[in-house]
């Protein structure tokens, strides 16, 4: 699945039972709150996954993609994310509550 166009499409190989996968999904999911990107789960189990695992070869789960490149593996490393996320443009903008 493709994020729309111009959206930033973040990828995630998640393992089963896997503490910095499920680490990572909580970030991603907080992050949601404050960029705009599509996220895709692909389990290292199916065969998009283990296709990703074998092109990307990382050392530990999660692999993490970034608009189909590879970002990272292992623990999720949260302020290298977001550094990148805005510079891709993905921080939501804050809605004036006076309409100005």
């Amino acid at each position: 699945m493709t994020a729309p166009s111009g959206t930033v499409q973040v990828t995630i190989v998640p393992a089963e039972a896997c503490h910095f996968c499920e680490d990572a999904e909580q970030a991603l999911a907080e992050l949601a709150g404050t960029f705009t990107f599509h996220l895709e789960h692909v389990p290292a189990e199916s065969a998009q996954g283990r296709r990703l695992i074998a092109v990307h070869r990382p050392a530990l789960t999660p692999l993490v993609l970034v608009d189909g490149e590879y970002f990272s593996a292992g623990r999720l490393p949260r302020k290298k994310l977001v550094q990148l996320l805005t510079q891709l443009g993905a921080r939501r903008q804050a809605v004036s509550v006076d309409g100005a």
